[in-house]
């Protein structure tokens, strides 16, 4: 044994083997047959995939896409990529094509591997456009061999984790775009196993779970297994997020955790039978990836129950820079529950101006972040690593507030403040304000140039079902809390509000509309 050997960290790939070789018997992953595969058939399972993925080539540092709508097999392939020390590079189901072809380009995927039934086309066109990518296929398919066949063809055998170091890359993420082209982020063992460790230790998991995934295997929903399974739990598996389907699933399995965006939460709340389903059995939704209308959290809240639990944090400094409990959520309290809650202390948080200097409780700042969960940097670009850890801190993009309990509370993004007539103006403020009133669903609000301001304040509004509001209404809303300077020059009704492929509401996409002349510009006032 090598003498680094003995202090040597566990991490995932070491925490997956021990967690899989222990109670086999035990149900772990409940399917929409009914049947239910036990840790030990899961464990058999990821050895099979790990033995046909070697067989093809897949070893060390081998870059594997995944592009497929929720299916067990995705655990397997990413479990088996995580035991062969590959990198792994998640493609979102519901990304476009430009987008795809840029990560295959980008992070030169050698073995894309997709969802015969649903990615086909798309699996086809990117070969064509990314000529060597060798493609595999969950299920039949004329374009590929399939991986599901070639790996029931194998025998299990004891699975092995990789020796691997704290900088070894295990993923290529992609940002969002929201801003621009999708941005390269190396994740890391390190920043995996500070993950993994941060939501055993922070957040608030029934005992044992049972867990409904609706969210993308492929992105944020896969990281919900490992947890689920340490905590001896089981995870029930959807194909995708559908709101009656949802609320079907949790009053039939008693399902008492859940991972959800806020649009989610928000299609739950205004489905017209939303009143028909039993949710008594839940006892935690954990929800992130965006910010929620404190509202619509008051509502959920009451309708729901107290069982909301929110974390904050970004690609760069995954899922938990901050928390806020079950406890913490205040339904009397509008700037509690527009909180992304305090920093845990595993990391440290900081709210810096401009210059790098920390701010006084109560002024904005942007939240900056170091420790281990932050990332190495991005891929391939120096310059950007550069701007985003400016100072030795890793800089969000986000801006909050700290109030004196050490609460945050982020206003907006950084490239989203909006300066009218020479005053800072937030949209996630303006948002806020629009939500209380009791026809708006769901409000995102942008600048647009102005002749006299230089930018003006826009405001898209999705109603709920049923309900009606007048423009006029709505600015004189915002104008009452937050002075005419701040109220929206425009408003302009939609019957939904586009969305990234994580779910946030897409501010470029809004942009974009008004560049090309679609907005109403109808209600502007001068």
């Amino acid at each position: 044994m090598h003498a680094d050997d003995l202090h040597r960290p566990l991490y995932v790939p070491d925490l997956l083997v021990n967690a899989l070789n222990q109670t086999p018997e035990r149900a772990l992953l409940c399917l929409l047959d009914g049947s239910t595969l036990n840790v030990g058939q899961v464990r058999d399972t990821t050895s099979r995939f790990v033995q046909a993925l070697r067989k093809l080539g897949v070893g060390a540092g081998t870059r594997v896409g995944l592009l497929s709508s929720n299916r067990p097999e995705v655990l397997f392939a990413n479990n088996a990529v995580q035991l062969l020390a590959a990198i792994y590079i998640p493609m979102h189901p519901l990304g476009g094509a430009a987008d795809h072809l840029h990560v295959v380009t980008d992070a030169q995927v050698e073995i894309l591997i997709f969802d015969a039934q649903r990615y086909a086309e798309r699996a086809a066109e990117l070969a064509r456009h990314a000529p060597g990518l060798r493609l595999l296929a969950f299920g039949p398919s004329p374009l590929a061999e399939d991986l599901c066949q070639l790996a029931g063809q194998c025998t299990p055998t004891p699975l092995v984790a990789p020796k691997v170091g704290p900088h070894d890359v295990i993923r290529l993420g992609y940002s969002g775009g929201t801003t621009g082209k999708p941005k390269a982020l190396a994740s890391v063992q390190r920043t995996g196993l500070t993950t993994l460790t941060l939501m055993l230790a922070e957040w608030e998991w029934p005992n044992p779970p049972r867990f409904l995934s609706c969210t993308p295997l492929s992105h944020a929903g896969a990281a919900m297994f490992l947890p689920t399974l340490l905590r001896g739990g089981t995870m029930l598996i959807l194909p995708g997020f559908d709101p009656a389907a949802v609320m079907q699933a949790i009053q039939d399995n008693r399902i008492n955790c859940v991972m959800l965006v806020p649009t989610m939460i928000y299609a739950l709340l205004d489905h017209p039978r939303f009143s028909e389903f039993d949710l008594s059995s839940l006892e935690t939704v954990f929800y992130g990836a965006s910010a929620i209308s404190p509202q619509r959290l008051k509502e959920a809240i009451e309708r729901i129950g107290p069982v909301f639990f929110q974390f904050y944090g970004q690609a760069e400094a995954p899922m938990t820079v901050t928390v806020l409990r079950k406890a913490e959520h205040d339904v009397n309290d509008p700037r509690r529950l527009a909180s992304c809650g305090r920093p845990v202390p595993w990391v440290h948080v900081e709210l810096l101006d401009a210059d790098n200097r920390p701010v006084p409780d109560g002024e904005p700042g942007e939240i900056c972040v170091r420790g281990p969960l932050v990332m190495d940097g991005y891929r391939n670009s120096p310059e950007l690593a550069a701007e985003v850890f400016a100072g030795g801190w890793l800089h969000s993009g986000d801006v909050g507030v700290r109030d004196p309990g050490g609460f945050l509370r982020i206003i907006d993004r950084t490239k989203d403040m909006i300066v009218s007539g020479g005053f800072n103006v937030y949209p996630r403020e303006i948002e806020d304000i629009l939500a209380l009133h009791p026809a708006v669903s769901q409000a995102a609000v942008i600048g647009v140039p102005h002749p006299k301001w230089g930018e003006a304040v826009k405001a898209y509004i999705v109603l709920r079902p049923g309900q009606t509001a007048q423009a006029e209404e709505l600015i004189a809303l915002v104008a009452a809390h937050k002075g005419s300077f701040q109220a929206p020059k425009a408003i302009e009704f939609l019957d939904s509000i586009p969305q990234t492929a994580v779910g946030k509401p897409d501010k470029k996409a809004l942009r974009a509309r008004e560049q090309h002349g679609l907005g109403d510009i109808s209600s502007y006032s001068q």
